[in-house]
């Protein structure tokens, strides 16, 4: 069974309801290791001290920035999470758009959001109440030592958290030459536009995600199938066992939050480039996630 990322609380104006992040890809990817020819050994990569020429362990690399060429700042695990927002077990929804108004290249990886033990209804409530909207959530949330802004998104059953790009981030489009003067000044017929439509209509399907595949990694692994066949090389490992989780149980006057959050508007929508602000009300539920879960780092 696969390990949840962190567990700790999606929340939503006053409601908090137990989650376990859930990576939402898989790994298909064939990897490689490069051998010496001459004796078919393992190269193996190095941790070298550029000064001394000797292997660095583990334990003595530290991070640093480059602020200046061949001169760094030295940083320490603390510097790195005092960065982050105070809500490190927390998916905290910061405001609710219109699911068509933001544009696909925001979105970058989705994980999967699995309520903890008891907590099924507010975990429906909210999946439910976006549907019915057409709205999802924007959320920050802390992974390892990164702060990300994300979405939080219905998708059949489950709630779905993906991991978004800031603005800053994204390349404009209208720094390359693009066409964007009237149709007319490319000299576009009605007749071409309608024959381009028939086409795409001709084309047009029910998106069947299980129609494609990667099948330049399917036909790759045919070769390494008969490669493995001609040489007699086959190797085995176990996978080491999955530990299971418990979260907390979540028994919530669901009604009575709800409309406290309304009433007392402690949630407005996020302005754009603001920081999230810290609270006394973020460190008690800072302190009701520790209770309801233990986060987990990343395999």
């Amino acid at each position: 069974m696969a390990r949840p990322i962190w567990t700790g609380n999606l929340t939503f104006g006053l409601l908090n309801v137990p989650v376990s992040l859930m990576s939402g890809e898989r790994g298909t990817d064939l990897h490689f290791r490069m051998l010496d020819s001459r004796n078919r050994a393992p190269v193996r990569y190095e941790r070298v001290n550029a000064e001394t020429g000797e292997e660095v362990p583990w334990k003595e690399i530290v991070k640093a920035f480059e602020y200046k060429k061949g001169n760094y700042v030295v940083l320490e695990p603390d510097d790195l999470k005092s960065a982050a927002s105070e809500n490190r077990e927390s998916v905290e929804v910061e405001a609710f758009v219109d699911a068509s108004s933001i544009g696909p290249e925001y979105f970058e990886k989705p994980y999967i959001l699995v309520p903890g033990k008891k907590a099924e209804k507010g975990y429906v409530l909210l999946r439910e109440t976006l549907r019915r909207t057409g709205k999802i959530g924007i959320a920050r949330v802390v992974i390892r030592t990164r702060e990300y802004l994300s979405a939080v998104i219905p998708r059949k059953h489950a709630l779905i958290l993906v991991l978004m790009r800031f603005q800053q981030e994204l390349v404009d489009a209208e720094d390359f030459a693009i066409p964007s003067e009237d149709i007319r000044s490319y000299r576009i017929s009605e007749r071409e536009l309608s024959m381009a439509e028939q086409l795409i209509e001709s084309m047009t399907s029910e998106w069947s995600p299980d129609a494609y595949k990667d099948e330049f990694r399917d036909r790759l692994r045919k070769v390494i199938e008969r490669r493995m066949k001609a040489k007699g090389a086959l190797a085995e490992f176990e996978e080491p066992a999955a530990e299971e989780t418990e979260a907390a149980t979540n028994v919530v006057d669901f009604m009575a939050l709800l409309k406290q959050s309304i009433d007392t508007k402690k949630r407005t929508p996020a302005k754009v480039g603001a920081k999230p602000k810290s609270s006394g009300r973020a460190a008690k539920k800072g302190k009701a996630a520790k209770k309801s879960g233990t986060r987990r780092k990343a395999s």
